[in-house]
């Protein structure tokens, strides 16, 4: 099954207000990582605490199959080039 996930440093109540506001329930699955657990592991950690923003998760795509990682690609600092669906669809 082939599915998009949408995952930030938010509770699942930001995350389903965020869905709703962008029309993406059956397209898109919102998922919080309100302790910032699942970003920690990944390594993606952004943090912006001295922007008084706290820990958030770097803008990054990756590419999942039977589980295991195909394809990461992390954006640079206050980039938006490498993980937009038009990137990520050519390596599919």
């Amino acid at each position: 099954m082939n599915e998009i996930w949408c995952v930030a440093v938010n509770d699942a109540f930001v995350m389903g207000a965020w869905g709703r506001e962008q029309k993406a329930p059956g397209k898109v699955r919102m998922l919080g990582d309100g302790s910032a657990e699942y970003t920690k592991k990944l390594g993606l950690e952004l943090d912006l605490n001295a922007r008084g923003l706290g820990l958030r998760m770097q803008r990054f795509a990756m590419i999942v199959q039977d589980g295991v990682v195909k394809d990461i690609a992390v954006e640079a600092p206050g980039k938006f080039e490498v993980s937009g669906a038009e990137a990520i669809l050519a390596k599919l």
